[in-house]
Protein backbone atom coordinates (compact mmCIF):
# COMPACT_ATOMS: atom_id res chain seq x y z
CA UNK A 1 0.00 0.00 0.00
CA UNK A 2 0.86 3.49 -0.74
CA UNK A 3 1.11 6.12 1.64
CA UNK A 4 -1.61 7.88 0.23
CA UNK A 5 -3.43 4.71 0.74
CA UNK A 6 -3.00 4.18 4.23
CA UNK A 7 -3.64 7.86 4.99
CA UNK A 8 -7.15 7.63 3.25
CA UNK A 9 -7.20 3.93 5.48
CA UNK A 10 -6.92 5.63 8.52
CA UNK A 11 -8.87 8.78 7.86
CA UNK A 12 -11.64 6.26 7.43
CA UNK A 13 -11.10 4.44 10.32
CA UNK A 14 -11.18 7.49 12.42
CA UNK A 15 -14.26 9.10 10.64
CA UNK A 16 -15.88 5.83 11.59
CA UNK A 17 -14.95 6.16 14.99
CA UNK A 18 -15.81 9.47 15.68
CA UNK A 19 -19.51 8.84 14.10
CA UNK A 20 -19.88 5.96 16.40
CA UNK A 21 -18.65 8.18 19.49
CA UNK A 22 -21.31 11.11 18.19
CA UNK A 23 -23.72 8.04 18.46
CA UNK A 24 -23.06 6.86 21.73
CA UNK A 25 -23.20 10.54 22.81
CA UNK A 26 -26.56 11.24 21.49
CA UNK A 27 -27.67 7.98 23.07
CA UNK A 28 -26.00 8.98 26.66
CA UNK A 29 -27.28 12.57 26.52
CA UNK A 30 -31.10 11.09 25.75
CA UNK A 31 -30.43 8.49 28.88
CA UNK A 32 -29.68 11.30 30.63
CA UNK A 33 -32.49 13.15 29.51
CA UNK A 34 -34.43 10.61 30.34
CA UNK A 35 -33.05 9.42 33.64
CA UNK A 36 -33.81 13.47 34.82
CA UNK A 37 -37.55 13.40 33.97
CA UNK A 38 -37.79 10.26 35.67
CA UNK A 39 -36.00 11.85 39.14
CA UNK A 40 -38.19 14.78 38.54
CA UNK A 41 -41.36 12.70 38.66
CA UNK A 42 -40.24 10.56 41.49
CA UNK A 43 -39.33 13.46 43.27
CA UNK A 44 -43.27 14.88 42.62
CA UNK A 45 -44.34 12.04 43.77
CA UNK A 46 -42.59 11.25 46.87
CA UNK A 47 -43.37 15.03 47.88
CA UNK A 48 -46.99 13.90 47.40
CA UNK A 49 -47.11 11.01 49.47
CA UNK A 50 -45.38 13.02 52.23
CA UNK A 51 -48.19 15.52 52.39
CA UNK A 52 -50.85 12.87 52.32
CA UNK A 53 -48.77 11.27 55.17
CA UNK A 54 -49.05 14.56 57.14
CA UNK A 55 -52.37 14.95 56.53
CA UNK A 56 -52.98 11.38 58.02
CA UNK A 57 -51.24 12.20 60.90
CA UNK A 58 -52.63 15.20 61.67
CA UNK A 59 -55.86 13.45 61.29
CA UNK A 60 -54.92 10.83 63.29
CA UNK A 61 -53.56 13.10 66.34
CA UNK A 62 -56.80 15.06 65.83
CA UNK A 63 -59.00 11.79 67.12
CA UNK A 64 -57.01 10.76 69.20
CA UNK A 65 -57.69 14.30 70.81
CA UNK A 66 -61.40 14.12 70.62
CA UNK A 67 -61.25 10.44 72.10
CA UNK A 68 -59.24 11.98 74.95
CA UNK A 69 -61.44 14.68 75.47
CA UNK A 70 -64.83 12.07 75.38
CA UNK A 71 -62.81 9.83 77.67
CA UNK A 72 -62.36 12.77 80.50
CA UNK A 73 -65.68 14.01 79.98
CA UNK A 74 -67.17 10.39 80.45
Amino acid sequence: MSAAQNTLTDLVEVSARIDRLVELCQRLSEENRSLRQSQEQLANERALLLQKNEQARTRVEAMIARLKSLEQNA
